[in-house]
């Protein structure tokens, strides 16, 4: 069978910090298949985001990687990409958290750790709030450009629910679905074809 028939094309628009990069259903690179990417900085030095769907095998928590928090409800990392896989992130929605970098639609990136611990001890919500990742995705100058031109991520726009109250399994599917038709078709896609 000629696989070209099922050839899925890029809306070709451009990230920008705060959109999200989503793959394309024929994109099955082990770290990006079925991914989500929340874009930090999409510049002249290259681009960077975090993937906001996917998850350990052998499952992580903040509680195992800071000892102050251990005491603490469970609080899950998850895998933001490949690069630099012992720096953590956090996406949040606290504002007024100092040092936080704002990704609009209501989305902050980072800031001062020692204040969300005591945040966190506080007693204060983390679910909704604040997400935890370990690593990033990056890209070299103009390279994202060339895998959007070659079909293998379309760009949309998004919002503080989906990244943070949406179970992260439901996010690529949500989001290919968000973008429209013919989107919502390829969405269906089987992810693995040949169990079919």
């Amino acid at each position: 069978m000629d696989m070209r028939i099922f050839q899925v094309h890029s809306n070709k628009a451009l990230p920008h910090a705060g959109s999200i990069l989503i793959a394309s259903p024929l994109l099955y690179d082990y770290h990006f298949a079925r991914s989500v990417i929340l874009m930090v900085t999409h510049n002249i030095e290259g681009s960077m985001g975090i993937v906001m769907n996917k998850n350990f095998r052998y499952h992580v928590s903040l509680n195992q990687l800071v000892p102050r928090l251990a005491s603490m409800p469970v609080i899950p990392v998850f895998k933001g990409g490949p690069v630099d896989r012992d720096t953590i992130f956090f996406l949040h929605v606290l504002g007024n958290l100092e040092g936080a970098l704002n990704l609009g639609n209501g989305l902050y990136l980072n800031g001062d750790f020692t204040a969300l611990q005591q945040y966190i001890l506080n007693g204060n919500p983390i679910e909704g709030y604040v997400r935890f990742f370990s690593g990033y995705a990056g890209w070299a100058y103009k390279q994202l450009e060339k895998e959007i031109d070659d079909d293998s991520w379309m760009v949309g726009e998004t919002d503080k629910c989906h990244l943070l109250d949406e179970n992260y399994r439901d996010l690529w599917f949500n989001s290919m679905n968000d973008l429209g038709n013919p989107y919502r078709l390829w969405a269906t896609y089987p992810q693995y074809p040949s169990c079919n």
